[in-house]
């Protein structure tokens, strides 16, 4: 399992990727590797139907809350994004 770093990290690589092939004007420039970690985001996004992320680091504060409020978890409302994700992980 990728540390949270590492996750935050290859998100922000294929955003620059990303924005670098928009400046190239075609994906057909870029190095293999990067247009195979587009396409498997890409498959990542239509897998989930428009739903939030299925990963607790890709939800927002609000939409952990909702989930943590769905299973009681106590003292919820004063728990930061990250609180909640490691109580929903705890959870399950």
């Amino acid at each position: 399992m990728a540390t949270r770093k590492q996750t935050t990290a290859a998100k922000r690589n294929i955003k620059k990727a990303g924005a670098a092939a928009q400046r190239q004007r075609t994906i057909a420039n870029l190095p293999a590797s990067v247009r195979r970690d587009m396409g498997r985001q890409a498959a990542r996004a239509r897998a989930r139907g428009g739903k939030p992320g299925r990963a607790l680091e890709d939800r927002t504060r609000q939409q952990l809350y909702d989930e943590a409020k769905k299973r009681n978890i106590p003292g919820r409302s004063k728990m930061g994004k990250w609180d909640l994700v490691t109580a929903l992980r705890k959870s399950r």
